[in-house]
């Protein structure tokens, strides 16, 4: 009978065996790794807290469904039982539909105390048939002013849509049904201060912003349409380790997105900044 050896046959067959044992152990690591820092499809009732709203916010369908509603009365809220310190976070969201205008849903990292560090997402509504805005910040050791604003090329409240963080040592990326909108990179070397060194919660909530969020506060909430809800699905999570969570990004797309869709970028606004542009601009 004659044995076929893969390419590396100049090796004995001791060392063969040992190298595919080693490998196969190497193998075994990698997943256990994989399956112990990724977590996707979660419960609500076991990864979240409604903490404030009275009632309106809820979780349903056996912790597979979280909504939050808004009245004239109150918004709600909920954040993590859990802190994250760099990772990747996913979220399926529908948006409130029709008239939504007056009205913020926001989804976010935040850490604790004036120096803390915050990545966003906020959803500015819109009257019926108008799109909405994504509104997008990076706060680092407190300081913030780092908006970036796009529209969508959706209706985010037809159906779940996945909105996702991934937040590295190096990078922190925004992106939308996996399609990159938006990268603030580490440029410390620079001196511009980087979220690193601070866990943060994941909290989301929405409210009344009537004084701001649609048209600069030119269109105010219509509270005939009361309740506005917002509903979240899919939560997922998987922990940052060298060599093992991605954080390339697709510059294609995220040039597209930027060409086509964002329609506010504090970098280009020059009567903000008369005596010059952050230097993260200039990068």
């Amino acid at each position: 009978m004659i044995t076929s050896y893969p390419s590396f046959i100049g090796e004995t067959k001791m060392g063969i065996s040992s190298c595919s044992r080693t490998r196969r152990r190497g193998l075994v690591i990698i997943l256990l790794l994989h399956l112990t820092a990724a977590v996707y499809g979660s419960n609500y009732f076991e990864d979240f807290d409604i903490t404030w709203g009275g009632g309106r916010g809820k979780i349903v369908n056996n912790g597979e469904l979280l909504t939050l509603s808004l009245d004239s009365t109150s918004g709600s809220g909920f954040q993590s039982k859990k802190e994250y310190l760099f990772g990747k976070i996913d979220m399926q969201l529908k948006l409130v539909p029709g008239n939504s205008a007056g009205t913020v849903t926001a989804y976010y990292l935040s850490s604790q105390g004036a120096n803390h560090d915050e990545i966003d997402f906020e959803f500015l509504g819109n009257l019926s048939g108008e799109p909405y805005t994504i509104h997008t910040n990076v706060y680092s050791q407190g300081k913030g002013d780092r908006e970036q604003q796009f529209r969508v090329w959706f209706d985010p409240t037809a159906d779940f849509h996945t909105y996702s963080i991934l937040w590295t040592p190096q990078t922190i990326v925004f992106s939308v049904d996996n399609v990159p909108i938006r990268e603030f990179k580490n440029l410390e070397k620079m001196g511009v201060a980087f979220p690193k060194g601070q866990a943060m919660r994941l909290y989301s909530s929405i409210w009344n912003a009537d004084e701001w969020a649609t048209r600069g506060g030119l269109i105010k909430t219509d509270w005939s349409r009361a309740p506005f809800t917002a509903a979240y699905t899919n939560f997922g999570y998987m922990a940052w380790m060298p060599l093992h969570l991605d954080s390339s990004i697709n510059q294609a797309k995220l040039r597209w997105v930027q060409r086509n869709f964002m329609i506010y970028n504090y970098c280009s606004d020059a009567k903000r900044f008369p005596a010059g542009f952050p230097p993260e601009c200039r990068a």
